[in-house]
């Protein structure tokens, strides 16, 4: 796409602008193997019990220890932490949704079965665990739903133990997995918002706008869909700061970024890319059309001027290769300012 030059002038009514999407790259983390952590947190959760069930029917501590229940609990867990930890990557998040809930199942089912009370209370960790790993990894309703599931199934089952006097130490693990969970989903929450936010603008920070541009070009290209990204960078930033000090800077920051989220699209994602430069993914929208989404950003009333370097998604492209075509377009546009002044 031809590289083209924008210029602004008097100063914008600042609002916040749209925020980065907080749930970015939650399950980055990769264990050995390549296996998701979301994965291999639960595949061997099912493993150790599965083992520990084997043991107990194996060994059992008393007399009435329910040894087939135990058996089969075992060879179930064996069997699904295995499944899990062979599928890895493939395993699809309906299959982990699955598997949190028939967890607590197995827990009921094992906690009715208890014949001692220290049995029936040594599951409560088990159960804040499970809702500590689905305020993790799961959206906050999902998070809440399992653990609200995982309690109500398990009290079930502990209610018809046959140890008596076991229900008020229980609640006590019942309340804290409840109140666990919900800390850990406003925590987490909080967290990943801070991690995928620029501070400054209340845009995307680097990290977090080339994760969802990723994925967006992922997308496009599968698809046949078209796309672009923009490169945008501040005229004279540098004299703003020398000028009227780096207060004047970070407003000027603010204000732009404000200037520019108003007038995207939604599905437009529109980040800081670091110092005075900004990046901008168009989604669905090819040369011409990201011509027009800039010309909508509107100079004339900007706190600002800037000038733009833009390229559009071709087959094989990676972001790195589409970003490198918009900074050689934003240098062009650069390189022919300074050569013709005029044209600011």
């Amino acid at each position: 796409m031809t590289p083209e030059r924008v210029t602004a002038g008097r100063p914008a009514v600042q609002r916040a602008a749209r925020p980065a999407d907080p749930r970015w790259e939650m399950d980055e983390t990769e264990l050995p193997r390549a296996m998701p952590a979301r994965v291999a947190l639960l595949a061997m959760p099912y493993a150790v019990s599965g083992v520990c069930c084997v043991a107990g029917a194996l060994a059992p501590l008393a007399a009435d220890t329910p040894v087939r229940l135990l058996a089969v609990l075992g060879g179930t867990g064996l069997l699904i932490g295995t499944a899990l930890a062979v599928a890895g990557q493939r395993v699809p998040d309906g299959v982990l949704h699955a598997a949190q809930v028939l967890v607590a199942v197995l827990l009921a089912l094992l906690a009715a079965r208890s014949v001692t009370p220290s049995g029936v209370v040594g599951l409560g960790p088990v159960l804040i665990a499970l809702g500590l790993y689905a305020a993790h990894f799961c959206s906050p309703a999902a998070a809440r739903a399992h653990a609200a599931t995982a309690v109500v199934l398990v009290t079930d089952g502990v209610a018809a133990a046959p140890p008596d006097r076991v229900l008020v130490p229980w609640a006590t693990a019942a309340v804290t997995t409840v109140a666990l969970t919900e800390a850990q989903v406003r925590l987490g929450a909080r967290l990943r918002a801070d991690a995928s936010t620029d501070p400054l603008t209340g845009l995307a920070n680097r990290r977090a706008w080339e994760a969802e541009a990723r994925r967006s070009l992922a997308r496009a290209l599968r698809s046949g869909e078209p796309l672009s990204i923009a490169l945008l960078d501040l005229d004279d930033f540098k004299g703003v700061n020398d000028r009227d000090g780096h207060g004047a800077g970070d407003r000027l920051l603010q204000d732009l970024a404000a200037h520019w989220s108003r007038r995207l699209r939604t599905s437009d994602l529109l980040g800081r890319h670091g110092g005075d430069e900004f990046v901008l993914c168009l989604p669905g929208t090819d040369s011409d059309g990201a011509r027009e989404a800039l010309r909508r950003l509107d100079p004339d009333t900007a706190p600002t001027g800037w000038s733009v370097g833009t390229a559009t998604a071709r087959p094989g492209d990676s972001l790195t290769t589409l970003l490198r075509r918009a900074d050689e377009a934003l240098y062009t546009a650069k390189r022919g300012r300074r050569e013709d002044p005029d044209t600011a």
